[in-house]
């Protein structure tokens, strides 16, 4: 059972009761499919505990009045933020750049040098760093991939995130993992940070998108990274997740996910494992 939470001053005391918690669980889920545990309740408390202070709330419960409210909107989207882990890093898990570079894109490149196309889909990109980083494995496999028809979408639910992935600009210990001649190639200095060059630029289009709602696109892809999502939703959501992503490859197409993630359920029929934490469409079939 959820224990009352520490107590926070916000002019008065507010504690997050259990039916406060289950209130904001089940907004979240509805909101974006992410499944909050009962053990998850002091870290809703410690994050939104801050959103009282800037409201001048006095307690959780005018707080989710307030959010499930037509006049809180603005504010939910403030508390999907902030219940949101944005854990990221240029080239993570490594394993997956380098398939991609050996065994990915040389075909693909040379399908869009010929007068095709590619395209390439990191879902839930954070502050860019692995939508950059699948760009950076175009470049180094084909310098002149802006110049073809070679397109990298890269979405997330949270704008603030997208925001600061759109800019591009990252202080020089993000590029740590960055090899040093990819940094100075494709990365200026600005000030004491860096900025994603045009090349980068060039690549990847950024946009808000809500992986449990409608998605626009109505093309395939040939590879898709949607990696270190999943955990945070129930089972039946991931099995969806996972068969709406094979929907959405094309023919031999590319699944990689996060190191503790699998596939499950019926996509299972449609996605093959083919390596570390990598599915391929199998055939032409979709789930």
């Amino acid at each position: 059972m959820i224990q009352p939470a520490a107590r926070v001053q916000t002019g008065a005391e507010a504690t997050l009761s259990p039916a406060d918690f289950r209130a904001i669980a089940g907004m979240l889920y509805a909101d974006a499919g992410i499944h909050l545990p009962e053990s998850k309740a002091s870290l809703v408390y410690s994050r939104l505990a801050k959103r009282l202070r800037t409201l001048n709330l006095e307690s959780f419960r005018d707080y989710c009045d307030l959010v499930a409210s037509e006049a809180g909107r603005e504010e939910r989207a403030e508390m999907l933020s902030a219940l949101t882990t944005n854990v990221t890093r240029f080239f993570r898990e490594r394993h997956h750049f380098d398939h991609l570079e050996r065994e990915v894109l040389p075909g693909l490149l040379a399908h869009a040098r010929a007068g095709g196309k590619a395209r390439l889909w990191s879902a839930a990109c954070s502050t860019g760093q692995e939508a950059y980083s699948i760009a950076l494995s175009i470049l180094a496999v084909d310098p002149q991939a802006p110049r073809y028809d070679v397109k990298v979408l890269a979405t997330d639910i949270d704008q603030r995130v997208v925001a600061e992935a759109r800019a591009g600009l990252y202080r020089a210990s993000a590029l740590a993992d960055v090899p040093a001649d990819q940094r100075q190639r494709h990365f200026a200095p600005q000030g004491e940070d860096f900025v994603a060059g045009a090349d980068l630029r060039a690549l990847v289009a950024f946009r808000v998108l809500n992986l449990n709602a409608d998605w626009p696109m109505r093309g395939r892809f040939d590879a898709i990274l949607c990696r270190n999502v999943a955990i945070y939703f129930d089972d039946a959501t991931q099995c969806a997740l996972w068969s709406r992503f094979a929907r959405q490859l094309a023919p031999g197409g590319w699944l990689y996910i996060g190191h503790s993630e699998r596939v499950n359920g019926p996509a299972t029929a449609h996605l093959a494992p083919a390596g570390v934490t990598a599915y391929r469409l199998k055939g032409a079939s979709h789930a």
